[in-house]
């Protein structure tokens, strides 16, 4: 249950995290909102809170025309009845086909589909499947083995999918092995960050970690120290975590679960010197419930500053946890606030 007092946090903070847990009836204007409804605040004192809709109405309250609390079950439940779709088939489906089994234009559920999981139909259907790929490779003897059971047609679409991986499928199934990545542990004003790469972007950057912590990371990798093809991503890398905020060209090779690449593109769309929190990205990417969870997400993030999980603190504004200290994580803010 939430309290009177947990609501009207959320509701100064437009947190949808809590949208339909309760709605708040404004007795002056006689309507009802969403907790997270852009309309100006109302005074505390002419707010009552309210279970549902259902409820709001029997005391006399109409919905808000801006929010439309009302709507919400429904838009969750078309998003719902799009997923196991695409779940199903396994593959993308025509969006005109999703929108007529919701009642939606395909616009509109395109549009809604986005705002509630942070990704396109389309793109939940790859990411989907590169979970299911990423799978396969992992428990599979052969690569040709790991197409089949990830439910791919053939090597064609596996190999075309794979790319995205960074790492080639072969990679992944011998734990990196073939795979060259090269390595850098520097000195910041953050204390000694470890940087490495492979040849498509960067694929772990930490603090407080060496070669041991990398190679358990990757134990079947062939980790390389320096050298000149790593030395000027590596310049731009010490940048960015210099002046945090200035990173975002810095290509990045990680892989993660559907939900937890959700998780990582949600971060990288607040922009520097603002906050979220955990509530915020779990309603973002269509799993406001899924707070925990986010929390775990976030903490697998294997390359700090550039998925910048230190923009996400507490609902109550405090900072939470991080990785490597609550000393960088506010450090990092404050560069970037200033």
């Amino acid at each position: 249950m939430v309290t009177d007092d947990q609501a009207w946090t959320a509701v100064l903070a437009r947190d949808r995290a809590f949208d339909g847990q309760f709605v708040t009836g404004v007795l002056t204007t006689g309507i009802y909102c969403r907790p997270s409804c852009a309309a100006r605040h109302p005074r505390r004192a002419n707010v009552r809170f309210f279970a549902s809709g259902r409820d709001a109405v029997a005391a006399g309250l109409r919905p808000c025309l801006r929010c439309r609390p009302d709507d919400l079950a429904r838009d969750e439940a078309a998003i719902l009845r799009v997923i196991d779709a695409i779940r199903t088939a396994g593959d993308a489906l025509p969006l005109a086909d999703l929108a007529k089994t919701t009642g939606y234009s395909p616009a509109h559920l395109q549009r809604l589909f986005v705002r509630h999981t942070g990704l396109s139909p389309a793109a939940y259907a790859r990411a989907l499947r590169a979970e299911r790929m990423a799978d396969s490779l992992s428990r599979a003897e052969t690569v040709t083995e790991a197409i089949y059971d990830a439910g791919f047609s053939g090597p064609s679409r596996f190999y075309a999918d794979a790319d995205r991986l960074g790492m080639a499928p072969s990679a992944w199934v011998d734990g990196g092995r073939g795979v060259t990545i090269r390595w850098a542990v520097v000195p910041t004003s953050l204390g000694a960050m470890m940087v490495a790469a492979t040849d498509k972007g960067v694929c772990r950057l930490s603090f407080a970690e060496d070669r041991a912590a990398l190679a358990a990371r990757f134990p079947h990798a062939t980790l390389v120290e320096g050298g000149a093809p790593f030395a000027d991503l590596l310049a731009q890398v010490i940048a960015a975590v210099e002046a945090p905020g200035t990173g975002e060209h810095i290509p990045i090779d990680v892989r993660g679960t559907a939900f937890q690449e959700a998780v990582w593109r949600a971060l990288r769309t607040i922009p520097p010197g603002e906050t979220r929190s955990y509530g915020d990205i779990a309603a973002q990417i269509g799993h406001p419930r899924a707070v925990r969870a986010l929390g775990s997400a976030n903490g697998a993030n294997p390359v700090a500053v550039l998925i910048p999980c230190h923009r996400v603190i507490r609902s109550d504004g405090s900072a939470g946890g991080y990785a490597y200290g609550l000393d960088i994580k506010r450090a990092l803010l404050a560069r970037e606030r200033r």
